[in-house]
């Protein structure tokens, strides 16, 4: 399923979508709030320009929202239908669920906002 060759690789682990060789960010933990948007310029295996054209991941703010969107709902379903809490309960556990996924949700829609225009490379060798 994490083969090096999917994109649910690269997606998860932030490596370069071209070769999956090095992580796109400066600091590969999401928790590091100060670092979570330093990326590097281009990866040094294959020299994949990450910033493909100027405000690039702006559309990563569509992914972001999909993303939040599910996180919502399978909160959502969670607390209200499977743990049968209020629905009060239930909202403040959305919120709780989306601050805490925050930091990795912005990753996860940067990752696969690339992974959308970049493909897999398997005979790119330097």
């Amino acid at each position: 399923m994490l083969k090096k060759g999917s994109k649910l690789y690269s997606i998860l682990t932030g490596t370069c979508p071209k070769c999956r060789k090095e992580s796109m960010y400066l600091d590969q933990n999401p928790l590091h709030l100060t670092k979570i948007f330093k990326m590097h310029e281009n990866c040094s295996h294959c020299g994949l320009k990450y910033q493909i054209e100027p405000a690039f991941f702006y559309g990563a703010m569509y992914v972001s929202y999909g993303l939040n969107v599910g996180i919502g709902i399978a909160a959502f379903v969670i607390s209200y239908v499977l743990l049968n809490s209020s629905l009060k309960a239930a909202f403040i556990s959305i919120i709780v669920c989306l601050i805490i996924l925050f930091p990795f949700v912005l990753r996860w829609s940067r990752n696969i906002y690339i992974n959308m225009f970049v493909s897999y490379d398997p005979d790119f060798q330097k």
